[in-house]
């Protein structure tokens, strides 16, 4: 026997036995090639076995195989057989300096077994606890040992908030764990449950729609007694001042924006209108208006008269230096224009230069008279924010209109016939003889035919005549008839008959240029012309478009027949390449909730496809609508009667026919994948 043969059986000797267990320094643990899971563990589950570990220490020992090199003696290192993870976990401790790198661990020696069969086997043979048990055993912790959120997580290395998840899903009803172990329930079904605490309403709502309802339809009924985070009147008065008062608020621990309702409507309602009227109470002290409201939906302008802001009066000194400043402003920002970012000094004058500007004070402003009978109504918009319509006048506060020169003459008449007979006779037999009314007639006849012969012949007097007759009726309503021109235009309010809409994208555009344009008009409607006859003829035209288009009238009620004109409003809709995508949206409560389910799935087949209409089709009517509205969301489909047709009659398009070739608006046929949360 040599001496090396003597050596490596006396090494034989004292190597550890099968099943032996014994303790290794961590640098003598490697990794087996022989492990059968190749795919390595991901940085959470490391970090899990490292938090599991520095609490509670290795509770389960590796399984460990002798290192030999290439003789066959041990080389005094260790391979992992089973436990890669824990090794791992051991080692990221290591690294944080929690432990040493020759920290003591327990391991179990196998010397028989094949490494990768029972590498294979520990990875095949176990099976992962339900997570209904899981969720139970985290409530546990937490209800007998007093463990909170932050050291749950910490000893089994988790975040807090899966923590605070896994415990709201832990104190669920037991009917729903049960349904969930059966697998009657899916776990995003649970979530949707979960989103409250209340077992009762867990139960109700179970007992109403079934195990076998949608998930986003489960967490609306949990939640249909209360209002959403992103509601406008909660982003109006906010979550803080809300809770300030003590009002609940429901948090979902089950979406990644980490939205919630609030479950005190009535406090909300309150707070809402206590802002609004305080916002309202301020711009009439501080504005000088005659009365304030405040309204939580938008009003019905149209039944209030209006004034507009008018341009103030300033000095040529004012003026002048006004302009200087604009001027410097404008250059200065045109030589520093290439810069990332101002210098300095540049950003220092150009500050000065706007406190200077604004100084002096918008250029348009309300008269003192005009806001003495005027108001303002503060209103919630549909975004959230406070919308004050200013200017407005109520019917009382509207004065008389004034008389008109016919009705003077009259009077003057009238009181002449009324005065003694002496002074009348002595009063006729001085002035000139009056004219019958047969020839006051026949001679106005005569001088109205030159006039139309005159306009006629005068392009830009025609363009400013008709101007001037529909910014009376728009802007000056009481003023309307004072033009001698026979056009006559109707306003008719919309907001009665669909609320909101004047708050909508469009009604706010059409608002905007109304005011636009009221503000560069004189008060007095006797000034009128003056205005509108030195307006060189392409802002005419623009005072006509703004005018012309708040006169269109194009509703169809069933008790107005007029076909001729809501034909004539198709052809114009095409002529002006009008799309409704961009102002309208197709959601549950603007169509869905109100049209059959019939209606309902024929949107969802044109906007998606067939197969998603015939996933909803057996949904019930509120659900269905949820659904469509999310299958439909970014399509840009429409109804087709909001759709601009091309050369399809409009009784074809109020049958619904010819609607899918020749709309200006198709549905998008991409694929799209339908996600209940």
């Amino acid at each position: 026997m040599t001496a090396q043969s003597i050596e490596t059986a006396a090494t034989e000797a004292t190597a550890p036995q099968h099943g032996s267990e014994i303790t290794v320094p961590l640098n003598r643990l490697k990794a087996s090639p022989k492990n059968a899971r190749k795919t390595p563990h991901s940085p959470a589950t490391i970090e899990a076995f490292a938090a599991s570990i520095k609490a509670k220490g290795v509770l389960q020992p590796p399984v460990v195989e002798i290192e030999r090199d290439g003789e066959g003696a041990p080389t005094g290192n260790y391979l992992v057989t089973i436990g890669e993870g824990r090794r791992q976990g051991l080692r990221l401790l290591a690294k944080r300096k929690a432990i040493k790198r020759t920290h003591p661990v327990r391991v179990i020696v196998d010397a028989e077994n094949d490494a990768h069969e029972i590498s294979l086997d520990e990875n095949m043979t176990r099976e992962a606890m339900h997570p209904a048990d899981q969720f139970e055993a985290f409530q546990r912790l937490a209800a007998e040992k007093g463990y909170g959120p932050e050291e749950i997580g910490a000893r089994f290395g988790v975040s807090a908030h899966v923590v605070r998840q896994r415990l709201r899903l832990g104190s669920a009803a037991p009917e729903l764990m049960t349904a969930y172990r059966e697998g009657t329930l899916a776990l995003d079904q649970l979530t949707a449950f979960c989103v409250s605490e209340d077992r009762e309403r867990q139960r109700q709502v179970l007992e109403q729609i079934g195990p076998h309802t949608p998930a986003y339809a489960i967490r609306r009924a949990m939640t249909e007694a209360k209002v959403r985070v992103d509601d406008r009147r909660v982003r109006f008065v906010g979550v803080e001042a809300y809770e300030a008062e003590g009002g609940g608020v429901l948090r979902d621990l089950f979406t990644e924006d980490g939205g919630g309702w609030l479950e005190d409507v009535v406090l909300l309602d309150r707070l809402v209108g206590d802002k609004l009227t305080g916002l309202a109470d301020e711009a009439r002290e501080r504005e000088g208006w005659k009365w304030a409201e405040a309204c939580l939906d938008y009003p019905d302008v149209s039944a209030f008269g209006r004034v507009y802001p008018v341009a103030v009066e300033r000095s040529d000194a004012d003026v002048a230096e006004i302009a200087a400043l604009s001027e410097e402003y404008d250059r200065l920002v045109s030589e520093t224009d290439a810069a990332e970012m101002f210098p300095p000094e540049v950003d220092a004058r150009l500050e000065e230069i706007d406190k200077a500007l604004q100084a002096f004070g918008p250029d348009f402003a309300y008269a003192d008279e005009a806001r003495a009978r005027a108001g303002v109504v503060v209103t919630l918009g549909h975004d959230g924010l406070a919308r004050f319509e200013r200017g407005l006048v109520r019917a009382e506060d509207v004065p008389a209109d004034p008389p008109s020169p016919w009705q003077e003459e009259e009077a003057a008449d009238e009181s002449a016939d009324n005065s003694p007979g002496s002074e009348a006779e002595a009063a006729e037999d001085e002035a000139p003889s009056a004219l019958s009314d047969r020839l006051l007639i026949d001679l106005t006849a005569h001088k109205t035919m030159g006039l139309r012969d005159a306009v006629q012949a005068d392009v830009n007097a025609a363009l400013a005549t008709v101007v001037h007759a529909l910014a009376l009726q728009v802007f000056y309503p009481g003023y309307g008839v004072w033009t001698p021109l026979q056009l006559r235009l109707t306003t008719t309010g919309l907001e009665r008959l669909a609320p909101g809409v004047e708050d909508g994208p469009a009604g706010r555009r059409v608002s905007d240029r109304c005011e636009a344009w009221g503000a560069r008009l004189p008060e007095r409607p006797e000034d009128l012309w003056g205005v509108v006859a030195a307006l060189p003829p392409s802002e005419q035209l623009d005072l006509m478009a703004c005018c012309a288009g708040v006169g269109l009238y194009a509703v169809r009620d069933p008790h107005d027949r007029r076909p001729g004109a809501l034909a004539q409003a198709e052809t114009l809709a095409t002529a002006v390449g009008l799309d409704m995508a961009g102002t309208w949206t197709a959601t549950a409560a603007s169509y869905f909730s109100r049209v059959a389910k019939a209606r309902v799935l024929e949107a969802v087949t044109e906007a998606v496809n067939p197969e998603e209409a015939g996933r909803i089709a057996g949904f019930r009517k509120g659900d269905m609508a949820e659904a469509a509205e999310r299958l439909v969301e970014g399509r840009g489909w429409l109804p087709s009667v909001l759709r601009t047709q091309a050369g399809v009659p409009a009784e074809a398009q109020e049958a619904g026919e010819g609607a899918d070739d020749e709309t200006r608006t198709a549905p998008n046929d991409d694929a799209y994948a339908f996600a209940a949360e």
